[in-house]
């Protein structure tokens, strides 16, 4: 048998490009070599096998074997021992096939392009590759040999669905192997009768119909009528904890400062950094606070804030610190270290306390100071208005009386802030109140009014959720202006806790109840700069008043624009599911539909146009002048099968019609309708997929 090198082109071409789907995951170029080399094994052992036939019930194998040692020189070099495989590369392979689609379910994206991360895309790669071309070269069923590679993209996409244009240009590229394929296959079954040129009508139901299916895609991919996140694969596979213990850095911050000198870490960067992270509290039962943290693996590179520019840090932590690493609000890329992330927290662990160096890159945006004070508070934000336990009385009113009825808002958040700098004192000396706790907040708000920044932050958040704002807790540590061999050392005396709030539009923003950075004179950025500035202009208590929003003009029109643009992508979505409805149903409909007034209006003539039609729908060629025993013969010749026999008995009822001269019998009609049963009898045997081109088939709607 010839060797149809078009149609194995068109598969191995549709599988790589559907491996290349998971370019977003990777990047292009970690995906793009493997890939390549799996799908040049598999079209090098179509080649020698065409050549030696002998190979042909070996080809899986070997397309298999070939495709592991090719992958072991691409990816997994560094295991083999002068480009041979070692024990560590069967662990690496064994590792691909088992863990590592889940790691990268568990990373964020990009995810890192590491083998023990990557691997499992070129394998699955290489089984759709050795599948595909055993069902188009051995079964001859070209639509089956593209479902492997259907089955690799579809993956791709619940890894990371791509959006919009992205996705209408990889339908393009993966349409374009997938049409050669089908039409190198169709014209190796058509070499025995001429070719057909395509009419300007099916060129352009055909073009209609990949519009339709793109725009369908594209507004499905980037509409939400429900406002939600669409789901991923990844949502339901978080990253596990650390196996250690994880300790709370809140309940530490009292030893810490009973031994202020020990160093925690040092750290240097292009910018002065004020504070750093290490846990995000949001939890709190009246007894305890805790975290809701989503790790997931740090990948590449996380995205910034739109706009802000990017910092830099070199850390290095000791192993006595535990598993927290020192960070900022908006990490970006964590290099050095193979790290946990909770994007939304902005903390980082390791999986064990061990000393680290590591580069920090972190997001840093700037907010005018007017507008932060203006802004309203964001009360959907996640965790902001968590559980408070049992509230004592005297908190609440407390509370409400801090605000001086202010509603919630960030001057109102300020305002808070405010009061408890101002009628509380932080504790220093070696008697240090501890505890976060409704006991203990109660005696620091109402007896002692003296403790430290964990009860000055628990007080806060605590408070602020009372009145209706979103508040959380962080503890890190103040930046230090301490410096050894060009490195800010941090010690146990820097340890701090501070609220943040949610504001709309900026999203969290520190704030400094015990005013540590006036009290260690520090130099503030980002967001910490734009609401010390505000803080400044806080008017006094006496003249607070809720704050007017400035215009709202640009946001108003950028909402218009956004609603006009949603609008015309539900548009464009409607537009397009109309024509692949119009062309799924309306052909089918519109053919039953024709044949129906046919036989009730045109009898004999009408069964002939019928199965005319219906032949000429399933590629047997017609000519203008042919015959029923005509096209019965090119129907035998293309189809096979029991075509002959009632195109045969359909011919005798049409002679007697038109040439006998005799009026046509009462049942003649109706004979000939028989015979179109039978003829649709015999097309019903055929595979599922010509049926379907058949019946989707439209030029045989147009006038004959």
């Amino acid at each position: 048998m010839t060797l149809n090198r078009p149609a194995v082109a068109g598969v191995l071409a549709a599988t790589a490009v559907a491996g290349l789907l998971f370019a977003p995951v990777f990047g292009l170029v970690p995906v793009l070599v493997p890939v390549l080399v799996v799908v040049l094994v598999g079209y090098g052992w179509v080649e020698l096998s065409a050549r030696w036939p002998g190979l042909l019930p070996w080809r899986p194998v070997l397309v298999a074997l070939t495709g592991l040692l090719g992958l072991t020189e691409a990816v997994l070099f560094a295991t083999t021992a002068a480009g041979l495989p070692t024990v560590a590369t069967l662990r690496a392979l064994e590792s691909g096939l088992t863990r590592s689609w889940l790691l990268t379910l568990q990373s964020t994206l990009p995810a890192r392009p590491d083998a023990e991360q990557l691997l499992f895309v070129p394998l699955a790669v290489l089984l759709a590759v050795a599948v595909s071309l055993e069902l188009l070269l051995r079964w001859r069923k070209p639509l089956l040999a593209l479902l492997p590679s259907l089955a690799v993209a579809g993956l791709s996409q619940a890894y990371f669905a791509l959006p919009g244009v992205s996705a209408l240009l990889a339908a393009v590229a993966y349409l374009a192997p997938a049409g050669l394929l089908m039409r190198a296959e169709r014209t190796v079954r058509s070499t025995d009768r001429p070719a057909r040129r395509p009419t300007g009508a099916g060129v352009l139901l055909a073009v209609l119909t990949v519009i339709a299916v793109l725009a369908g895609a594209v507004a499905l991919g980037s509409l939400d009528p429900a406002g939600r996140a669409p789901y991923r694969l990844a949502d339901s596979h978080p990253a596990p904890p650390p196996q250690n213990q994880l300790t709370n850095p809140l309940d530490e911050i009292g030893a810490r400062l009973s031994d202020p000198g020990e160093e925690v870490f040092r750290y240097r960067s292009d910018t002065a950094v004020d504070r750093w992270r290490l846990i995000t509290l949001d939890g709190f039962d009246g007894v305890n606070w805790t975290a809701d943290t989503r790790l997931q693996r740090m990948g590449a590179r996380l995205d910034g804030v739109a706009g802000a520019a990017e910092n830099t840090a070199d850390v290095r932590v000791g192993a006595e610190s535990g598993p927290w690493l020192p960070s900022q609000a908006n990490p970006v890329a964590v290099d050095g270290v193979a790290s946990l992330v909770d994007q939304s927290a902005g903390t980082l662990l390791l999986d064990q306390p061990v000393a680290s160096s590591y580069r920090l890159t972190w997001s840093a945006p700037e907010v005018d100071s007017a507008r932060l004070a203006a802004a309203p508070v964001d009360t959907q934000a996640a965790g902001g208005l968590g559980d408070l336990g049992v509230v004592p009385t005297e908190i609440s009113a407390l509370a409400t009386d801090a605000l001086h009825g202010l509603r919630p808002t960030f001057q109102a958040a300020l305002q808070l802030e405010r009061y408890l700098s101002e009628h509380y004192q932080v504790a220093v000396g070696d008697d240090l109140p501890t505890g976060h706790g409704w006991p203990q907040l109660q005696q620091f708000l109402l007896d002692t009014k003296r403790g430290t920044s964990e009860q000055f932050a628990a007080a806060y958040v605590a408070l602020a959720r009372i009145v209706g704002i979103p508040a959380r807790l962080v503890v890190g540590y103040r930046g230090s202006s301490e410096v050894q061999d060009g490195f800010h050392i941090v010690r146990n005396r820097d340890v701090v806790a501070w609220p943040e709030v949610a504001v709309t539009g900026v999203g969290w923003v520190p704030l400094d109840p015990v005013r540590n950075a006036v009290q260690a004179g520090q130099a503030q950025s980002g967001l910490a700069k734009a609401a010390a500035q505000a803080r400044a202009q806080l008017p006094p208590e006496n003249k607070l008043s809720p704050p007017q929003l400035p215009p709202g003009g640009q946001d108003d029109a950028a909402g218009a624009t956004t609603g006009m643009g949603s609008w015309l992508w539900w548009t464009v979505g409607a537009v397009g599911l109309a024509l692949i409805v119009a062309r799924l149903a309306g052909v089918p409909l519109a053919k039953a539909v024709r044949a129906l007034r046919r036989r009730r209006r045109q009898g004999v003539l009408g069964a002939w146009a019928e199965v005319r039609d219906r032949l000429t729908a399933h590629g047997v060629p017609y000519r203008i002048g042919m015959t029923p025993r005509d096209l019965a013969d090119a129907a035998h010749s293309t189809l096979g099968g029991r075509i002959r026999e009632p195109m045969g008995r359909l011919a005798q009822v049409l002679d007697a019609a038109l040439w006998s001269g005799a009026p046509v019998p009462d049942g003649a009609a109706g004979h000939a309708w028989e015979e179109v049963r039978a003829v649709r009898r015999s097309l019903a045997g055929r595979p599922l997929g010509a049926r379907l081109r058949a019946a989707l088939e439209a030029r045989t709607l147009r006038r004959q």
